[in-house]
């Protein structure tokens, strides 16, 4: 990144028509959060799409959504659950690809516990992946089709590099690596995982899309950006070291705290 950055915005529309003057401004990466929902996807979610598209008109960033993840793991050992996270990927990507979106969050199938226990165990590491490309085998087929990513987000995940080992074993431009700040300081905080900064600098061009937002180290905050206790301008440098470009997306509990988020990145000299 020769320049600075310009961070973008995970919100429904509900919340983008408020910030409309905002994320229009510039060209900021929106997600969508309107689809993570089983009940939206198994619906007619046509009217959610055509009422996005209007709303969207004139907005120059990308676009992606935030994939279903409620009770999903995309390793599930289950024969019959492991069909129904396929299921939900491909509901995901059928919503990307009526809305153009290039990109979908995707939960990293790695605990606490894995880090721990997979070397416990003969081959732990390579059947964890071989489930999930069993799981995601048709949904990344369908994602390249498409032009669209999917990104793989930490969620409990200790070792920044377990991910990009994951991403990398497709072999697909259609799978990419996605960090969460409060996710990583979660695991720094609570479970003695590297930085936050470490987690960019391991997934290095790989990373695609980042979910801001600051925390404790304790818990999934969630807060405004300086609201909390992660080394940001650590993170900002190991991004500005990359040429792959990856969605800035400030993920707030508050969805009326993105301007203010923004507000304090400039004040900082971090982003635009």
């Amino acid at each position: 990144m020769s320049s600075l950055p310009i961070a973008g915005a995970a919100l429904t529309l509900d919340a983008y028509e408020r910030h409309r003057t905002l994320m229009t401004e510039k060209p900021r990466d929106l997600e969508l959060q309107d689809f993570v929902n089983a009940e939206v996807l198994n619906g007619d979610w046509s009217p959610l799409v055509a009422r996005a598209r209007k709303v969207l008109d004139g907005h120059t960033g990308r676009i992606g959504i935030h994939g279903p993840f409620w009770g999903m793991n995309i390793a599930n050992p289950d024969p019959d659950i492991a069909a129904v996270v396929t299921r939900r990927l491909l509901q995901g990507l059928e919503v990307c690809e009526a809305l153009g979106a290039t990109h979908m969050v995707v939960h990293s199938p790695y605990s606490t516990w894995d880090d721990n226990n997979l070397d416990n165990y003969p081959r732990a590491r390579e059947r964890l992946i071989e489930r999930c490309h069993a799981i995601m085998a048709e949904p990344v087929k369908r994602a390249e089709a498409i032009g669209c990513e999917l990104v793989i987000e930490n969620i409990e995940d200790k070792n920044p590099r377990d991910r990009v080992i994951l991403a990398d074993s497709f072999n697909s431009s259609a799978v990419a690596v996605s960090i969460d700040t409060g996710h990583a300081h979660y695991a720094h905080g609570s479970t003695g995982a590297p930085p936050v900064d470490y987690y960019v600098r391991a997934a290095g061009n790989r990373l695609r899309h980042i979910h801001l937002q600051d925390a404790d180290g304790y818990a999934d905050r969630h807060w405004s950006l300086g609201q909390g206790t992660i080394r940001w301008h650590a993170v900002f440098a190991a991004l500005a070291e990359l040429t792959s470009e990856p969605r800035l997306i400030i993920e707030l509990r508050n969805l009326d705290e993105v301007p203010a988020s923004i507000a304090w990145l400039q004040a900082q000299g971090l982003a635009q």
